[in-house]
């Protein structure tokens, strides 16, 4: 069986290509956006969230760089936090509209190409460029980082995965997870632990170090690298089902190329969180000098890989 066969057989053997009778809730609604008009289309059911945080951001619809079609969006942040002021935040972030949000125990895909301005950020801080979360309602306690994310640092391009805080863990040996479980960051104060689930063939020994933890709640299977950070447009496909209580599992593809597979614990369940799971893009980052510029384009989302992935790639290898 070839490599292609060999993806889509355990996609559906996973349940990740099926496509059962719909009902007319968030879920069902297939969400997509080329970000080719003057705003945001109807079809897309995005937005731009004013708040304080998202003043340091401005969104631009424009032409001149772009991946499909006649347009892209631009989104950028510029310097307003105080120098080292790191609780402080600057964000572009665009989200989807409240009514139209996945339940948090349901299945979906989402899908989106995006590109990195010049220059690329090489400092080591906190960037972001896409994270998933679930809602948090005001009778939670404490911060709740993404579920998935997308992020950026010392000019390295990596997704993580967080859930609850798991004690335990198989211990690293030179460095290494041994097989079977995931690099993790513990944070027993948020009560999270942060999985490293994909890298690039730039990752390095300071990165590993970043992540010093083992867990086997977490599962990753690694099927090829992340590109690696430039400013070439890149297309990525996530498959997003978060289970707090071991049965979650997410998808990465970038480019089409598989990269990876995740499984076991993935997200939150703590009193005061939301119903539902949703998803924000654009740049992120805590407080730097200077303006951060990412364009994204062909956002969408459905319960079905193939209005993702497309046919090509999801029904090829039939």
């Amino acid at each position: 069986m070839n490599t292609g066969r060999r993806i889509l057989a355990a996609l559906m053997l996973a349940g990740l290509f099926a496509d059962p009778a719909l009902t007319d809730d968030g879920r069902s609604q297939k969400l997509t956006d080329g970000f080719d008009g003057t705003d945001f289309a109807s079809e897309g059911g995005l937005y731009y969230r004013e708040n304080d945080e998202q003043a340091a951001g401005t969104y631009t619809f424009q032409s001149a760089v772009k991946r499909d079609g006649p347009g892209a969006l631009e989104l950028s942040v510029r310097s307003l936090c105080a120098a080292g002021d790191n609780a402080c935040s600057e964000r572009a972030e665009i989200w989807e509209k409240t009514e139209l949000r996945v339940p948090y125990d349901e299945p979906v895909w989402y899908g989106f190409s995006m590109k990195l301005a010049e220059p690329v950020p090489q400092d080591d801080h906190r960037y972001l460029m896409a994270q998933w979360k679930r809602e948090i309602g005001p009778t939670a306690e404490g911060d709740y980082s993404p579920f998935i994310a997308l992020r950026l640092e010392r000019g390295r391009m990596f997704f993580t995965v967080e859930t609850n805080l798991i004690a335990g863990g198989p211990a690293a040996q030179n460095g290494h997870c041994p097989a079977g479980s995931t690099p993790v960051w513990n944070r027993p104060q948020d009560k999270q632990m942060r999985a490293l689930v994909a890298t690039g063939t730039d990752w390095d020994d300071k990165g590993v170090a970043e992540f010093p933890d083992c867990t086997d709640q977490i599962r990753t299977v690694t099927h090829n690298p992340l590109p690696v950070a430039s400013s070439d447009w890149i297309d990525f496909a996530i498959y997003s089902h978060p289970d707090a209580k071991g049965k979650g599992r997410v998808e990465i593809f970038a480019d089409g190329i598989w990269i990876a597979t995740v499984t076991g614990h993935i997200g939150h369940d703590d009193v005061g969180l939301g119903q539902n799971q949703y998803f924000k893009f654009g740049p992120y980052r805590a407080g730097h000098p200077g303006i951060w510029t990412v364009y994204y384009d062909n956002f969408r989302r459905s319960p079905d890989c193939i209005d993702v992935l497309g046919e090509e790639t999801c029904r090829r290898f039939n």
